[in-house]
């Protein structure tokens, strides 16, 4: 029995069904340190950075502040960067979709009425006119992996697409973060504020009355005012910021800017950093950081659209089939020998596109060959921004200890000179000295209690902490 060309196509798809062309796609072999040497070199006991490995996820609740466990939470649910990260993974997979179709047969039906006649001349075409119907079908049996190798492609992207949205969210979670402990530090800057410009006022008051007594010049009068006025300039700076750092907050929502300003104006400190902060090794950071993860997949996603190039030198394989009926008449359009049929097994092979397949073939290489120096880069840059903020935490420890001491010194300074002031054996200017040396060291303390956080925040960041 002669074999069908049909029923040969048919088992030349089935025998070459597994057959793809092009590169396998294998994951890049990355080489990282064995240790972070900011945890290995550092000499501040009180950061208590160590290996061990924690779930990063909800890193927020290591601060146990409500009010940030709620603003993060509430962030993850409304945020518009999110959404669109998360409208472009539905971008991606119905464009997987789209290319899916076609491993399957499309089927198409068609249906078309006539009139014809002379201009001016009676009609000719019969009682009924010409009414055509049919059906058309076509199969790409895809020999060699084209269409496969492009859904290869696309399932990479689609996981590059949700790394994405988990890169979204670790950086918004770090954006609220930084934007609410910014909030409290303004806050608290402007309590001392406040209270050394109460101090100062009260200072300012002692020497007017000494001054109308004759035991101090207008000169300790004039310098005591003056430090009233600086510090009291001080404090509209502040409150522009802690406004600007909520409005911030808002937007972070998706919420109106002013949205957040009742609810944020009662002062608040600046949540404590946990005590101890575990950070995990360098080759843990492959697998926790989604810009790490998306450009893998970019790079596979990269890597499989060489084979589609590779399948363009092929040969397509396809069936095709079509069913006609043409008839004046609708009641015997599908009856006697109204209709025709074709069909059977069809090839293309392209012999000369003017250097197109070549071309579009060196292009994807080249565009994998950039997506893997694109991981290279995003891999260490991942390992540089984990060591300069682990550095970073580490010694501000070293600075907020030494600014805590200030603290302490400068208030016992300002203490003596006020007592050897009223005493008398005191010049004025080294108690204005002293007052101004314990507003900036207790503002700088402020700032160094921010900083810290900021940089514990800026670790769980650059871990890839803040995704599920």
């Amino acid at each position: 029995m002669k074999n069908h060309p049909l029923l040969t196509t048919l088992l030349l798809a089935l025998a070459f069904a597994g057959c793809m062309v092009g590169p396998d796609y294998k994951p890049p072999k990355t080489q990282t340190p064995p240790a972070w040497a900011s945890v290995t070199n550092s000499t501040a006991a009180d950061t208590r950075l160590t290996t061990n490995t924690v779930e990063l996820a909800q890193w927020w609740t290591r601060f146990h502040d409500p009010k940030l466990t709620e603003l993060v939470n509430a962030a993850l649910r409304t945020n518009l960067d999110v959404r669109l990260a998360e409208a472009l993974l539905r971008e991606a997979r119905a464009a997987r979709g789209k290319d899916a179709g076609g491993l399957w047969p499309s089927l198409t039906a068609t249906a078309s009425g006539t009139r014809t006649g002379a201009m001016g001349g009676p009609y000719t075409g019969g009682p009924g006119g010409v009414l055509q119907a049919g059906a058309s079908a076509a199969w790409n049996l895809d020999f060699f992996g084209l269409t496969r190798r492009q859904l290869e492609s696309d399932d990479a992207l689609i996981q590059a697409a949700r790394e994405n949205i988990y890169g979204a969210q670790v950086t918004l979670a770090s954006e609220v973060a930084l934007d609410y402990f910014q909030v409290r530090s303004a806050q608290e800057q402007i309590a001392i504020a406040q209270n050394n410009l109460e101090s100062e006022k009260h200072t300012a008051e002692v020497t007017r009355l000494k001054s109308s007594a004759g035991f101090v010049s207008a000169l300790d009068e004039a310098n005591a005012d003056a430090l009233v006025a600086t510090t009291a300039a001080s404090i509209p700076p502040l409150e522009i910021t802690l406004q600007q750092n909520i409005f911030a907050l808002s937007i972070l929502l998706a919420r109106p800017p002013a949205d957040l300003l009742e609810d944020l104006s009662k002062p608040g400190a600046v949540p404590l950093t946990p005590p101890e902060v575990p950070v995990g090794l360098p080759s843990d950071l492959l697998r926790r950081r989604p810009d790490i993860r998306a450009a893998e997949a970019n790079l596979h996603a990269a890597a499989a659209l060489v084979g589609v190039a590779v399948a363009d030198f092929f040969p397509q394989f396809s069936l095709t089939g079509s069913v006609n009926y043409q008839n004046n008449l609708a009641r015997d359009l599908f009856a006697g020998p109204s209709g025709i049929y074709s069909g059977g097994p069809q090839v293309a092979w392209p012999i000369f596109s003017g250097g197109r397949t070549v071309s579009n073939l060196r292009l994807q290489k080249a565009a994998t060959d950039a997506a893997y120096l694109t991981y290279q880069k995003t891999v260490l840059a991942a390992l540089a921004d984990v060591e300069s903020n682990l550095a970073a935490f580490a010694k501000e420890w070293d600075h907020r200890k030494d600014l805590s001491e200030a603290v302490v010194k400068n208030r016992r300074a300002l203490e003596f000179s006020r007592q050897l002031y009223r005493a008398g054996t005191e010049e004025f200017l080294n108690v204005l000295d002293a007052e101004r040396s314990l507003l900036a060291s207790e503002t700088a303390l402020a700032q160094s209690r921010q900083a810290i956080s900021s940089d514990l925040v800026n670790i769980y960041r650059a871990l890839g902490g803040g995704w599920q």
